[in-house]
């Protein structure tokens, strides 16, 4: 079995997202840890959380500063949260899994910016149980935007896709919390569900349903078995399961399809 063949220009660019990954990943990081607090996510400078030490641009290179200083802020002595290039490896890794499954070098930006958007998206829903507005209405918008340059027909079917993504679980919430008076589900999922609509168009959105649905009895078993008790009113980061689940529409719909028999077309 042969891997992929690629020309010098497509192995240069693929190689060129893995080397923005870090960087992104390290971004991402600071994303994550201050926008759900309301903080200043660009102006305001990187600090060590312990002593309060303004970070160098030594203190800052993805990775290598973390092995370099051995965990360590150089300043105190402090121990580094693993968080930080954690982060930055799972920018890596998402990035490195579209460049060996996207076919179409001329996407794999596309594909980056989608995935990297996602995991900030899906890591501050899993802490914070919150879906940012500033980071689910720019990943709709991107979403229309992509589609209006590379396939300008197919803009009214995603558009129609945000919609119906929205109000279904709107609707859905709002149905939940009439009958059982309390809140089910946040805007939050239904704003990202409108930006996999926006990505994938009215036809996917059944099959990102079923999925984030698995996904998410995959994930309430997992806590299940770890020992958390679970009961009705248990909360549990669905943001989470519809990201992984819009991801894998997105890179592999053709061959999930394929896989189930489902005649639905992404």
């Amino acid at each position: 079995m042969h891997g992929p063949t690629w020309s010098v220009t497509e192995l240069s660019c693929r190689l060129a997202v893995l080397a923005a990954a870090p960087f992104i990943g390290s971004f991402l990081g600071v994303l994550i840890r201050r926008l759900p607090q309301g903080r200043p996510v660009v102006l305001a400078r990187s600090v060590c959380e312990h002593c309060g030490v303004t970070l160098g641009i030594r203190d800052l290179v993805p990775l290598a500063s973390y092995v370099w200083q051995r965990g360590r802020c150089r300043a105190c002595g402090a121990a580094i949260a693993p968080f930080h290039p954690v982060v930055e490896l799972a920018a890596v890794g998402v990035a490195g899994w579209a460049v060996l499954a996207e076919p179409d070098v001329g996407r794999l930006w596309a594909d980056c910016a989608l995935a990297w958007s996602l995991l900030a998206l899906g890591w501050i829903d899993w802490c914070w149980m919150l879906l940012p507005d500033a980071l689910t209405l720019p990943l709709l918008l991107a979403g229309l935007g992509l589609t209006l340059a590379a396939e300008p027909a197919a803009l009214a079917d995603h558009a129609a896709g945000a919609i119906a993504g929205y109000t279904g679980l709107r609707g859905v919430a709002l149905c939940y919390r009439a009958v059982r008076g309390r809140e089910g589900m946040g805007a939050g999922d239904a704003k990202l569900l409108a930006a996999a609509g926006a990505w994938l168009g009215l036809a996917a959105l059944p099959l990102v349903v079923l999925i984030a649905a698995l996904l998410g009895l995959a994930l309430a078993g997992g806590l299940a078995l770890s020992g958390r008790k679970l009961r009705a009113t248990t909360a549990l980061p669905f943001g989470v399961c519809l990201a992984a689940a819009l991801w894998l529409v997105w890179l592999h719909g053709n061959g999930i399809i394929e896989v189930g028999g489902m005649a639905w077309p992404v």
